[in-house]
């Protein structure tokens, strides 16, 4: 039985500049199997994010296919994406998104109490998940009183929460110190882990991207595959 979570097949996205044509991306091929972490480098404007956001159903293809769990995504018209996305992915930016008139743990179950989950349920789930990634004594704190670092860390728990077979994070520790950014990569991959998460990360950090199982190199719009790593 083939257990591929993500399988990108000749994905092409291109761009209009003025009257200049921009290849993002020249037919990117990937497969990631499920449970897998796998880190993405490259520099800026090399096309990570939108091959993310293309996985991710937030972005269209121009060309290829896209499979998450055996399913074609790419053809699918947007109420399906807009489902695919709430079930099936968790999302980390570089930006944490919390609701700042919310707690930290209201920001973390309220996804899931949205997608219909019952409120107990969430409330456990968003507690263990917090718990992961150190937070038991912050639970009740506003984004406003916690720290950068804390802040992201909610959105590593909250990107879990509604048991999504795939994390996509895009540049998670983006806006943090050292400090703060090893401290929020060590707890992403431990908690993707724990869960059993298929993770893929995009970062320009060398130490972010160190601690994937497996590493590939976006350049000139193409993947290559770190060896070695």
């Amino acid at each position: 039985m083939n257990n591929s979570m993500v399988r990108a097949e000749g994905i092409v996205k291109n761009f209009l500049s003025g009257d200049e044509t921009l290849y993002i991306l020249r037919g990117v091929n990937l497969e990631i199997m499920q449970g897998v972490s796998v880190a993405i480098n490259g520099s800026s404007g090399s096309g990570k994010s939108t091959l993310l956001n293309i996985l991710g159903g937030l972005d269209r293809c121009d060309g290829g296919k896209a499979y998450i769990g055996g399913a074609e995504i790419t053809g699918l018209p947007e109420k399906s994406l807009s489902e695919y996305r709430s079930k099936k992915i968790g999302f980390i930016f570089q930006f944490h998104y919390l609701l700042k008139d919310f707690t930290a743990l209201e920001n973390v179950m309220l996804p899931a109490y949205i997608a219909g989950m019952k409120k107990k349920e969430a409330l456990d789930r968003a507690k263990a998940l917090l718990s992961d990634v150190k937070l038991d004594d912050r639970t009740g704190h506003y984004p406003s009183q916690l720290s950068g670092g804390e802040r992201q860390r909610v959105a590593v728990a909250r990107s879990m929460v509604n048991d999504p077979d795939l994390i996509l994070a895009d540049e998670p520790t983006g806006n943090l110190d050292p400090d703060n950014s090893a401290t929020v990569a060590r707890l992403l991959y431990e908690s993707a882990e724990k869960w059993g998460k298929t993770l893929l990360v995009v970062t320009h950090d060398e130490n972010v991207a160190s601690r994937a199982g497996i590493r590939y190199t976006l350049e000139n719009g193409l993947l290559s595959q770190n060896e070695g790593v």
